[in-house]
């Protein structure tokens, strides 16, 4: 098995896998996202582990993208 095989079959990232795809059929469900609308579910505190529908929202992929990350994961925006 290739080593990008076995990482995506880790039970952690099965379990990410899942959490992100519920996310987004939340999104689906309450209009936010299309099919195919080429946008992303954005946290907004850049925590990928916190969940909550306060804290998540809709961004095109570019904008979701943008931001630097740093090594806490927190955004960091300039522009604010």
């Amino acid at each position: 098995m290739s080593e990008y095989k076995k990482y995506h079959s880790s039970k952690k990232m099965k379990q990410e896998r899942a959490l992100r795809k519920k996310n987004r059929r939340s999104a689906l469900r309450k209009g936010l996202v299309k099919k195919g609308d080429e946008k992303h579910i954005d946290h907004k505190n850049g925590n990928p582990r916190d969940n909550r529908k306060t804290n998540l929202r809709a961004v095109p992929a570019s904008k979701n993208r943008s931001f630097k990350r740093t090594r806490t994961a927190r955004k960091v925006n300039k522009r604010a």
